[in-house]
């Protein structure tokens, strides 16, 4: 028996391969088929199912691709309704796979078709529950993110609970609980770092877990403190639901090299939104006026759904040399299936035609701790949630969170300088970014974010003040 778990950090999304004897299935894919596929055949083993713990709103799962290259067959637990042929297990069926057996377990709670996937080894012992968005290492999933249903945040809640002591909490405490996402997902509010463990110490570690606890403490406890979902979770849901494109003509339409001309034609044709991935170092340095920035190498398909509304919004974009693909791929997996090219030769291109740049000013985090020193009223918007904010910040600092930036950019001025700032970096340039193409132009970047500010020689109670929120 092989089991291996392919974690996505970009997403904190866990997907798992299983094999026995030849079969393998694999559970909660992404969009693209092909790392699945390619381990099946280096291991000399056939995929024959695709098993899906519920209808996923983080994520456009690869299901529909993957069952229609290999021949698996789709399950899902009971009560989906999916509008695409899959087969629809009854609580409690037994999947037989080579040697060892996987049993359908209906967990209603987080959605009402949620499900886990038990698995009994090859002498018939509970060897591990792959739990989706039931159960996760030190929370439980959120009961707030089901499509199109009358029930209320409290009454899923309520289901969660029932679902957890019936179905889980009974199994031997050996057995390894593998959850669908880690610290990061906004599928649940106080996820562990680490993506698997015992059902045993989850059960000592796990607020929601708790031996002594009612219903009505866990109702309320599991829906106090939910923040928005982000705005793509429900498209994403619906996509899963219902069917999408296969990701071969995704792939197709996005991977195109456009020259400068061919760049411009889309955009002015197609109102295609210009996105920049590089890092934000470079695109500080020069970029397309009115272009986006959300770098690849940070939290990139969670931004780009929480801060471009339209799935079916049209994109161009530029990214180093090699990774084109990679954007098309990581764009896809969050449901934005309109790329349609990238910028050949990159931002030199473009010079070298004669186009116009902007560049960002960014400031060293001592040289902006000399300026705060000696200007105290310096408007500062620090860009990270306000969790984060509330925990430590800088005084006099605003908190303008990067999540809610669409609704917040008519607070601001066009003719004050504001100086940005995040936890590390990441987000600050994307702020920086989105206001620029807003008309707020006197924008400074603070490089390294709140854990640089916190190194120099700003007084620790200057970083630790009652909130100022805008």
């Amino acid at each position: 028996m092989i089991v291996e778990q392919l974690y996505t950090g970009c997403l904190a999304e866990a997907a798992y391969y299983i094999e026995s004897e030849g079969e393998a299935a694999i559970i909660d894919p992404l969009r693209d088929p092909e790392p699945y596929i390619a381990m099946a055949k280096r291991n000399g083993a056939r995929i024959v199912y695709v098993l899906e713990t519920h209808f996923h709103a983080d994520f456009v799962s690869g299901h529909l691709d993957l069952a229609r290259k290999t021949g698996a067959e789709i399950v899902y637990g009971p009560t989906a309704k999916p509008n695409f042929d899959a087969h629809i297990a009854a609580d409690g069926e037994v999947l037989e796979l080579g040697r060892v057996r996987i049993k359908v377990l209906h967990t209603p709670g987080h959605t009402m078709e949620s499900s886990c996937f038990l698995l009994l080894d090859e002498a018939g012992r509970e060897h591990g529950i792959f739990s989706g968005d039931t159960l996760f290492i030190g929370d439980v999933g959120r009961p707030d993110l089901a499509v199109k249903t009358d029930l209320s945040r409290e009454d899923l809640a309520g289901h969660l609970f029932d679902s957890l002591r019936g179905k889980v909490m009974p199994l031997p405490d050996s057995v390894i609980v593998y959850p669908g996402h880690g610290a990061g997902s906004a599928c649940g509010k106080m996820m562990s770092k680490e993506t698997f463990d015992t059902l045993g110490h989850q059960k000592k570690i796990n607020y929601a877990l708790r031996a002594d606890m009612s219903r009505e403490e866990f109702i309320r406890e599991v829906t106090t403190g939910l923040a928005p979902p982000p705005q793509y979770f429900p498209k994403n849901a619906v996509m899963n639901k219902a069917g999408y494109e296969s990701f071969e003509d995704v792939r197709r339409r996005g991977v195109v090299a456009l020259d400068v001309e061919a760049f411009e034609n889309v955009v002015q044709h197609h109102k295609a939104l210009i996105l920049d991935t590089r890092s934000g170092r470079d695109f500080a340095g020069g970029f397309i006026p009115g272009s986006v920035f959300i770098g690849l190498d940070g939290n990139f398909a969670m931004w780009v759904g929480a801060l471009i509304a339209d799935l079916k919004q049209n994109i161009v974009f530029i990214a180093d040399e090699g990774r084109e693909e990679e954007v098309v791929m990581r764009l896809a997996r969050v449901g934005y299936d309109m790329a349609r090219g990238y910028l050949l030769g990159g931002i030199e291109a473009w010079q070298a035609a004669g186009r116009d740049i902007e560049t960002l000013d960014q400031v060293t985090a001592a040289e902006f701790a000399r300026r705060y020193q000696s200007n105290p009223d310096l408007n500062v918007l620090d860009v990270r949630k306000a969790s984060e904010f509330t925990s430590e910040h800088l005084e006099g600092a605003a908190n303008f969170p990067l999540d809610l930036i669409h609704g917040n950019i008519g607070q601001l001025a066009a003719d004050r300088r504001y100086y940005l700032h995040c936890l590390s970096g990441y987000r600050s340039v994307i702020a920086a970014s989105l206001l620029k193409k807003q008309g707020i132009n006197d924008v400074v970047d603070v490089m390294g974010g709140y854990k640089a500010l916190a190194q120099t020689a700003l007084k620790r109670s200057q970083l630790r003040a009652p909130a100022t929120m805008l």
